[in-house]
């Protein structure tokens, strides 16, 4: 199948891939006046008395806003509001199909952060959490970072969702390779949004104490100039934060430098950046994943012919599907069933745990479920409330 040509046609034949839909019919006078005027009155008196009633009578507990300004989307980059909608349209199908939320595209004209951070505080009371998205870093990074206050979950999807999910394939690769998380080196190419969370994450950087903390022992991230290291004078305040805790030996050079040696390499870059040389240059069993998309810095095949243990992209056709859609529902559906006012570094440790544990038994071409694996954000949405009521008590 042409998926470019065939998507353009089913866009063009459905006007966009969403809608809102009553949940009862109106079909008499007092239905109307139950649905609205003057029956609605009583809802609104009692929000209006005691403002946590909200989340009873109202829409909020169950919906999420799709924020984004159109300045990263997946793979197209800056493309505008307009121009993303039809992506914000296909996750909040995601949200849905997987975890029966209603969630909405929010997409914005504009690219300043304290406007964008302003506009979510402004539409805040409809929603019960945030799902930001397609935002470019490092302003992505302010933009949650502010927005932490709002007394609902705020999430940069972009950056832990992928986090996450890699982090769950890693823990299953590292159980059939032999190795300990503890001790590996990891190589990321890609400094922006997901490379950053991702680094955080491994690293268990902001809660090294917890139960569900496995830190790696070493990460070294690249951009496309080579190693982030101390002695370069033309890094971001986001990639100076990175090397408090990547790049422990102040490694430098370039990326192919980097992967001597290494256990595993993370790809949120370009395509056919590697070959099966840079591979062998790696330790043995190393585990690779290239999630450049649509194609991957480097193809499973020739990985595994440079002596790669395991490989995965972010490509549905390919195994090993590394992709956000087995955490985000599920995250979101733990964190709004537990009316949390946040999602702490802990419910996302749980949040890989949990998709890791959904495998029994792994398998070097299944390390991570199936995409359309329906029981895994119910998994994860269990083991994210759990966590949250741990944390906040039981809300609501």
């Amino acid at each position: 199948m042409n998926y470019f040509e065939e998507s353009l046609n089913l866009h063009r034949s459905l006007k966009g891939k969403i809608r809102v839909s009553a949940k009862m019919d109106v079909r008499s006078k007092d239905d109307l006046s139950l649905v609205y005027s003057p029956g609605v009155a009583a809802p609104c008196r009692a929000i209006a008395a005691n403002p946590d009633d909200v989340y009873k009578y109202t829409i909020k507990s169950n919906t999420v806003a799709i924020v984004t300004d159109g300045s990263a989307v997946l793979g197209l980059g800056d493309i505008g509001p307009a121009a993303s909608i039809p992506v914000m349209e296909g996750k909040a199908m995601l949200f849905k199909r997987f975890a029966n939320i209603d969630a909405f595209p929010i997409c914005l004209d504009t690219q300043d952060t304290d406007k964008i951070v302003e506009t979510v505080r402004l539409i805040a009371p409809v929603f019960g959490g945030v799902n930001l998205e397609d935002i470019s870093a490092p302003r992505s990074f302010e933009i949650e970072r502010r927005l932490q206050d709002l007394g609902i979950p705020v999430f940069h999807d972009d950056q832990h969702g992928t986090a996450i999910v890699t982090l769950a394939g890693l823990l299953n690769g590292c159980k059939l390779v032999n190795k300990k998380m503890e001790d590996l080196k990891v190589v990321i190419n890609g400094a922006g949004a997901a490379g950053i969370a991702i680094a955080r994450l491994l690293k268990a950087v902001d809660n090294p104490d917890s139960a569900y903390a496995t830190p790696v022992k070493n990460i070294v991230v690249c951009d496309s100039k080579g190693i982030i290291h101390r002695k370069r004078d033309n890094l971001n305040y986001a990639k100076i934060e990175l090397l408090e805790f990547t790049n422990e030996n102040d490694e430098e050079g370039t990326l192919k430098d980097a992967l001597v040696g290494a256990d595993v390499f993370i790809g949120v870059s370009i395509a056919d950046l590697l070959d099966r040389n840079d591979i062998a240059t790696m330790a043995r069993d190393s585990i690779i994943f290239a999630m450049a998309n649509p194609t991957p810095e480097i193809m499973p095949e020739e990985a595994k012919a440079g002596g790669a243990a395991i490989v995965g992209t972010g490509r549905s056709d390919l195994p090993n599907q590394i992709n956000n859609v087995l955490g985000f529902p599920g995250i979101f559906r733990g964190a709004l069933d537990a009316r949390a006012p946040r999602i702490t570094p802990n419910m996302k440790l749980a949040a890989a745990h949990a998709i890791a544990e959904h495998i029994r038994n792994p398998t070097v071409d299944g390390v991570i479920p199936p995409t359309l694996d329906e029981q895994v954000a119910w998994r994860v949405a269990d083991e994210v409330r759990r966590v949250a009521i741990e944390e906040f008590g039981q809300r609501g």
